[in-house]
């Protein structure tokens, strides 16, 4: 099996009171202010480490892997909290670690986490990084900026959503290249931006395969609905997460203190989109999943345009917060364009 570790990268287990979290630091980086990252679906902390590798010396870099991933500890997902089960556990670790004033970074789903946490202790935080956020409303079954739901389903969400031969290649820990929906080119076909080839892409494709596969994990579970597209969430797993039902980020404005919020996304993202290429609403309205029933009914999720108007909301009500666009890439900048990635990234951690 391919090493997922980079020269210079060290992995600690911590003995949390919630459950074991795995990390990984660079070696000899033990002091400075710390930035915590926080990592998305399918994948571990081990994306991170091409940028935590070149944070200057003067931070001290941790990422964590979430429960059902990676290093870390394969507990049930309770989706009906929203991302608070992933939030509790980092804030525990953080806890464990005596951390404050930390800045956090959290790329996809972990955007929500990170998102959570600043929610729960604003205090606590000195900054927020959002790298290619889900919407603060979560993915799928939602309209407009304001994240209505299209439907009291949210069908078209949840672990119902899922792709089951990706599911199932997931299950099998599948390294190949072989078929659209093997990991390896899910990761090389929408992680990143094609032709690009990561460096280290084994290594993530491992990261990837650590992915723990089930109704508690990934995706979760589903249920029947009698909306368009016949599936709706359930209450487990990881997909249910991100459910507009369990999940709502849109408080931010009302926070004191207020942390000032980068948002750092790739130009040409397909995951996290307006036209997401993992929205089955999109999907429908363009032909690739049959009988979509229009806009009306089940209208495509504008993603961006929704983290758009919750972080406007922010400045409305005080708070500072700044967008970087990062050309040529996906939704992995800091896998693609690493010292552009963290150049913006520090640019954000000196102030706004």
């Amino acid at each position: 099996m391919t090493s997922m570790l980079m020269p210079g990268v060290t992995e600690i287990r911590h003995p949390t009171p919630r459950l074991a979290v795995n990390t990984l630091t660079v070696a000899g980086r033990d002091t400075g202010e710390p930035v915590v990252f926080v990592h998305g679906n399918v994948s571990s902390s081990v994306f991170w480490q091409p940028a935590m590798l070149r944070l200057p010396n003067r931070f001290r870099p941790i990422a964590a892997d979430l429960r059902g991933f990676g290093g870390t500890e394969t507990l049930p997902v309770d989706a009906t909290r929203g991302v608070r089960d992933y939030a509790d556990d980092v804030a525990g670790l953080l806890d464990l670690l005596g951390l404050d004033g930390v800045h956090l970074v959290g790329w996809s789903m972990g955007g929500a986490v990170v998102l959570q946490l600043l929610l729960d202790a604003p205090a606590r935080y000195r900054s927020v990084t959002l790298v290619n956020p889900v919407s603060p409303y979560g993915f799928g079954g939602t309209r407009g900026a304001d994240g209505a739901l299209a439907d009291p389903s949210a069908a078209g969400s949840g672990g119902g959503a899922a792709n089951p031969e990706f599911v199932a290649r997931l299950r099998d820990g599948d390294r190949g290249d072989d078929g659209a929906l093997s990991p390896r080119q899910v990761m090389l076909s929408s992680y990143v931006k094609p032709p690009f080839v990561p460096e280290h892409a084994d290594a993530y494709v491992e990261s990837m395969l650590t992915t723990a596969v089930g109704d508690d994990h990934y995706p979760g579970d589903a249920v029947a609905t009698d909306v368009w597209p016949g599936v709706g969430p359930g209450t487990r797993g990881v997909l249910n997460t991100m459910a507009p039902t369990h999940l709502r980020l849109d408080g931010l404005d009302a926070i004191d203190p207020k942390p000032p919020i980068r948002w750092i996304r790739g130009s040409d993202d397909v995951i996290v989109s307006d036209t997401s290429l993992f929205d089955l609403a999109y999907l429908g309205a363009i032909g690739a999943v049959p009988g979509w029933p229009g806009d009306d009914v089940a209208p495509p999720q504008p993603m961006v345009a929704q983290t758009r108007a919750v972080l406007d909301a922010y400045r409305a009500s005080g708070g500072v917060s700044t967008e970087t666009v990062l050309d040529g890439t996906a939704h992995s900048p800091h896998v693609e364009k690493p010292d552009d990635f963290v150049a913006a990234l520090v640019s954000g951690l000196d102030g706004p």
